[in-house]
């Protein structure tokens, strides 16, 4: 198992050269996230996608969330409805996760749809844009709290990773909002950080007072 430290600009390079290789070959990547660690994979690679249920414990029915750099790929995995784009270009990038349908059928998803964000985590957005779409489930035992630190998501996990991106302690705190938006109008699944109705009006596209 690799560990390389990624807590500024300068250790990019070295950092996505690493998770390139590791996710090519359908390894694990424990990735910084704007909250908790969290384990990255090719989201596309059923093999990879495997062992990260394999590392959590974690029951195979499960859809992995999916974490993207920007606007082009999210479209290249989902289709966001017409509707929420301007309200998420508003909101992106935080911790709000959206579930859309599938551009096409990925190991990472449950049947049709597919949980992704645009995480409020510079530097993972910028690795994202190295090496493309990662899933970002957290690195944790299923059933067990997330972790903010590097070496207690590694004692939790049910095996070695092989890439570890260290970036230090991390904020904490709830889980990303989720917002299916296969519904309509869009529901609320999970409240977080984001606040999906109170932020922007939903009857337009006028942002509200926080």
């Amino acid at each position: 198992m690799i560990r390389i430290e990624l807590t500024e600009n300068g250790h990019l390079p070295a950092a996505a050269a690493a998770a390139g290789e590791v996710v090519r070959r359908g390894g694990v990547v424990v990735v910084p996230t704007e909250s908790t660690y969290g384990l990255g994979v090719d989201p596309a690679n059923a093999a990879a996608v495997t062992r990260v249920f394999e590392l959590k414990m974690r029951p195979p029915d499960r859809a992995l969330p999916v974490v993207c750099c920007d606007w082009q790929q999210v479209r290249d995995l989902v289709r966001i409805p017409d509707a929420c784009r301007v309200r998420l270009s508003r909101i992106w990038p935080a911790a709000l996760t959206v579930i859309a349908p599938c551009q096409r059928r990925l190991p990472a998803a449950t049947g049709d749809t597919l949980a992704v964000r645009i995480p409020g985590h510079p530097l993972l957005r910028a690795l994202l844009y190295r090496v493309g779409p990662l899933t970002a489930t957290s690195a944790n035992r299923h059933g067990v709290p997330a972790c903010i630190d590097v070496d207690g998501a590694l004692a939790s996990l049910a095996g070695d990773p092989d890439l570890v991106l260290d970036g230090g302690p991390l904020a904490g705190g709830r889980a990303s909002t989720l917002v299916d938006l296969t519904l309509d109008p869009p529901r609320v699944i999970r409240v977080g950080p984001v606040a999906w109705e109170q932020v922007f009006d939903p009857e337009s596209s006028t942002v509200m007072d926080r």
